[in-house]
């Protein structure tokens, strides 16, 4: 993969965002959110959904301009209709504000219907986290499904993804996991690729567990975590559970039948502060790091790693020798800086 830097993929990508009428504001964060997604790895979520979020704004299904409309507002947090504006723009909005006011309250959710897509979820704890609290984010897309429910072979609801992340006394943990085996991004890219998935994630359209991405154009659908023959009521458990804290929380979902791609959404935060104390919350967090790192691992098998670890080691490589792109990345952006008029950023 051919590295380009990172700040140069973050002014071009505003610049896109800039040019096809968004917000200077807005612009910035999901530029930031986007490059933040290939810095972490998340290379499906990241500017390899560019395109649809430039012709989302094009076409008019994202809006560039303009503030969420406050639905409720209770001591324990908010719910705003997004309006369909940026959903990474959205989702920093909401958790400044929730980082802000469990400094008082302890926890603070917010709550939104009808935001964008918010593209990779691993991209927003590290803000927080970095203010000593913890943060929990998740969403599900009440327009469209791929995943069975246990047990069943029509599709219901999306991955439903969660991302968590809270500091330690040696860094923070991250973690991003969907309900699902995979995710729809993935799905896809192997599918165009003409490659097949390591395990059986998938069921056919007649639910029968299969390994071919291509299943999924042929009314297939994405397996619940743990799979068909294994765990897989407790993925599909925990699918509802996301469901209802986004979809059903937010008051505006799938019995709505909506339309357009986007997203139902919690963010909450906590503050450990206004609980035991921050220093106690981080001695007892650092410590399960520092013991699960500790663990003998299995025979022939890599030491133990905790959730963000490698995210933000490749991170770190990515800041100072340039973020590796995938191979169909470079090529679309390219594109889409000529249709702008904007230079492509230079490989280093």
């Amino acid at each position: 993969m051919t590295r380009y830097p990172a700040a140069a993929l973050l002014a071009t990508t505003t610049a896109l965002f800039r040019q096809g009428g968004m917000d200077a504001d807005k612009a910035q964060v999901f530029a930031e959110t986007l490059i933040e997604g290939d810095l972490l790895g998340h290379d499906t979520h990241g500017l390899n959904l560019l395109p649809q979020y430039l012709d989302g704004l094009a076409a008019g299904d994202m809006l560039g301009t303009g503030e969420p409309t406050i639905v409720a507002d209770v001591a324990a947090g908010q719910t705003w209709d997004g309006r369909k504006l940026p959903g990474p723009w959205l989702v920093r909005k909401a958790a400044d504000l929730a980082s802000e006011r469990a400094k008082e309250t302890g926890i603070y959710a917010v709550s939104i219907r009808r935001a964008h897509h918010i593209a990779c979820l691993a991209a927003y704890p590290e803000r927080i986290t970095a203010r000593g609290q913890m943060m929990i984010v998740t969403c599900a897309d009440p327009a469209t499904a791929s995943v069975a429910p246990f047990g069943g072979t029509r599709r219901l609801y999306t991955p439903d993804p969660l991302a968590a992340g809270w500091p330690t006394d040696a860094g923070p943990v991250i973690i991003d996991v969907s309900m699902s085996y995979t995710t729809n991004g993935m799905t896809n890219r192997l599918a165009n690729e003409g490659g097949s998935f390591p395990h059986n994630w998938l069921l056919d359209r007649d639910g029968t567990p299969t390994s071919d991405p291509s299943a999924f154009a042929e009314e297939g659908t994405l397996q619940p975590l743990g799979g068909a023959a294994g765990a897989g009521h407790k993925g599909f458990a925990l699918g509802l559970l996301i469901e209802a804290l986004t979809c059903a929380l937010s008051g505006y979902a799938r019995a709505d039948e909506p339309k357009g791609w986007g997203a139902a959404v919690l963010v909450l935060v906590i503050d450990p502060g206004r609980f035991g104390s921050t220093d106690a919350f981080t001695r007892e967090t650092g410590w399960m790091v520092a013991q699960s790192r500790a663990n003998p691992p299995i025979s022939g098998g890599p030491p133990v790693r905790t959730p963000g670890e490698r995210g933000l080691q490749r991170k770190a490589d990515q800041l100072a020798n340039g973020v590796k792109l995938h191979p169909a990345i470079p090529p679309m952006l390219a594109d889409r800086c000529k249709r702008a008029g904007i230079e492509m950023p230079k490989s280093m």
